[in-house]
């Protein structure tokens, strides 16, 4: 497995949405789940499967209508290494530097 580059705010909402999903998950689930575009978590899957961190493959329900869903999970390694990211992900609520002050100093 390989390390992923650069982590970004996109990229932990796909792995905790990978991470929330008993079993196998599809792309159309993780986009509404992450509210991504499909040109954003669509990418980041084929990354993380090209790295290892996960595996794919096309599901086989033939009762379902519709097109065939290519199913995504994570590879033992993977999921150890996603729960640790998104342990470690900053809180929403804190922002990533202090807010700037719009009022100048008082001068005399």
């Amino acid at each position: 497995m390989d390390p992923i580059q650069r982590i970004t705010a996109p990229t932990l909402d796909v792995l905790d949405a990978l991470l929330t999903v008993d079993g196998p998950a599809w792309g159309l689930l993780v986009i509404k789940a992450t509210g991504r575009q499909a040109g954003t978590v669509y990418p980041i899957l084929e990354r993380l499967e090209r790295q290892g961190w996960i595996t794919s493959s096309w599901d086989d329900e033939t009762d379902r209508p519709g097109p065939r869903r290519r199913l995504y999970e994570f590879t033992p390694d993977g999921v150890s290494a996603a729960q640790d990211l998104v342990a470690a992900r900053p809180s929403a609520a804190t922002p990533a530097r202090p807010a700037r002050s719009s009022h100048r100093p008082v001068t005399s």
